[in-house]
């Protein structure tokens, strides 16, 4: 086979895309990723690099154009990966991009049934986070790098979050408050956090590398004026060095330390630290499909696992006879009991610690799940815990993903185990970029 040459013009047509969102061709048998491509299109490609197993590249000429292409409409483009596709054509690449996890990365014959699309794809971000920069830029990360893209208005957040930015923006400039260097760790603001409610009330937080900042007054009034819906200014203390985002201790600036939402019909009180879907009306949606895959009827014990402010809880405990959350962050486990108190359901009770954790308490109290949901982060699964659920021999596993690579991996590990997907289907929480959630089930191999 020859090898591909850099800087050399080669014809080849789209046939589909990475998991990265660029398009995929194939070149005298080897893979090229192509960028702003779109599945479909002829086209004359210009290779930029080659490595051992793949090369890139990039269009120099369409000699046809997909009817699923469509102008970027957002001055950024090239940090969000799908701008330039209809979002028929976006959806129609991440449910390809997960069902081939689950057949090549799982091993797994499952079928992806479908994917729900959002019926708005802009404005959904419930929660954003802009890394400030040393020079007092208040944006985003350009992609693969840490060097700060100033954005006065992004399509993916709500209006109130650009508002807070922008006066975040002057309140560095007016007095000349540094911000975070990461090669240094010098430098005092390292992120805004802004979390908004389906109200559009706020909760803002400022990530800091000391434990104050210089006219904190000054600052709550100019955020409070850019969003007069906001509910609290909370500033983090993160003085630890490298990229994490969130504090380890929190300190309330003005007004409330959390705000509220309602999921599912269920009042959820949402601290800095919780986790919390940032898709609501989506969230609805893909909690409604675990649901309908944990097939409970009201005799069941269920297990949560990871999970966060106890949304999902609330949700299985409307059809189980009693539910067990786990979730290791402590402020996320304090505001899953909040909101359970402040809701009125009984069935449910919530453990601190890691997925191990919760597995030990069960077996303490010799208790045996019937159905065990885990919604972990975007790394998956832990062996030993996929190894602990097992051991818990439950009935059947649901498994909320937000990383199909990572799903297929545990997949694949669960079969290991005699547990196999049975159902699949892909929710898109996350419009014009690459991300997309999943909710598959497993059962055991002899049931």
């Amino acid at each position: 086979m020859p090898a591909l040459e850099k800087n050399h013009i080669y014809r080849s047509t789209i046939e589909g895309y990475s998991s990265e969102g660029l398009g995929v061709a194939r070149i005298d048998g080897q893979v090229v990723f192509v960028h702003d491509a779109v599945r479909g299109e002829d086209c004359d490609i210009l290779v930029m690099k080659v490595l051992k197993n793949v090369a890139f590249g990039k269009p120099v000429l369409r000699h046809s154009t997909s009817p699923h292409r469509q102008e970027p409409d957002c001055p950024y483009y090239g940090r969000c990966d799908f701008r330039h596709l209809d979002y028929a054509e976006e959806l129609w690449a991440k449910r390809q991009r997960v069902q081939d996890a689950l057949t090549r990365l799982g091993g797994s014959d499952v079928t992806v049934e479908e994917i729900l699309g959002a019926a708005q794809p802009l404005r959904y971000r419930n929660k954003s986070q802009y890394p400030v920069s040393a020079d007092g830029r208040v944006g985003f990360y350009r992609a693969r790098s840490h060097q700060v893209v100033e954005v006065e208005h992004c399509l993916l957040q709500k209006p109130q979050a650009d508002a807070l930015a922008a006066a975040l923006r002057q309140y560095l400039a007016q007095y000349h408050v540094p911000g975070y260097d990461e090669t240094t760790g010098r430098g005092l603001v390292r992120h805004l956090y802004v979390r908004t409610n389906c109200k559009g009330e706020s909760l803002v937080c400022l990530l800091v590398n000391g434990e104050s900042l210089p006219y904190e007054t000054e600052l709550v009034a100019l955020l409070r004026q850019a969003a007069p819906q906001t509910v609290g200014v909370v500033l983090g203390v993160n003085t630890r060095p490298g990229n994490a985002i969130l504090g380890d201790r929190y300190r309330t600036l003005w007004g409330e330390d959390a705000l509220t939402d309602v999921l599912c019909g269920r009042t959820v009180r949402l601290s800095v630290p919780s986790f919390y879907q940032v898709n609501h009306p989506q969230a609805e949606v893909l909690y409604g499909k675990a649901l309908e895959f944990a097939g409970l009827t009201g005799t069941e014990l269920a297990v949560d696992l990871y999970c966060g402010a106890g949304t999902i809880t609330q949700v299985l405990a409307r059809q189980a006879r009693h539910v067990i959350g786990g979730e290791i962050v402590p402020e996320a486990i304090r505001d899953a009991r909040a909101s359970a108190r402040r809701n009125g359901v009984e069935n449910v009770e919530f453990l601190e610690g890691d997925a191990a954790d919760v597995a030990a308490e069960l077996a303490l109290r010799q208790l045996r799940p019937d159905v065990i949901c885990v919604d972990p982060p975007r790394k998956g699964l832990a062996p030993e815990v996929i190894a602990s659920i097992a051991a818990m021999a439950p009935r059947r596993v649901v498994y909320v993903s937000c990383d199909p690579g990572t799903l297929g991996r545990d997949v694949k590990r669960f079969a290991e185990m005699g547990y196999l997907a049975r159902r699949a289907v892909a929710v898109d929480l996350f419009p014009r970029t690459r991300h997309v959630e999943t909710v598959v089930l497993m059962s055991r191999s002899s049931g």
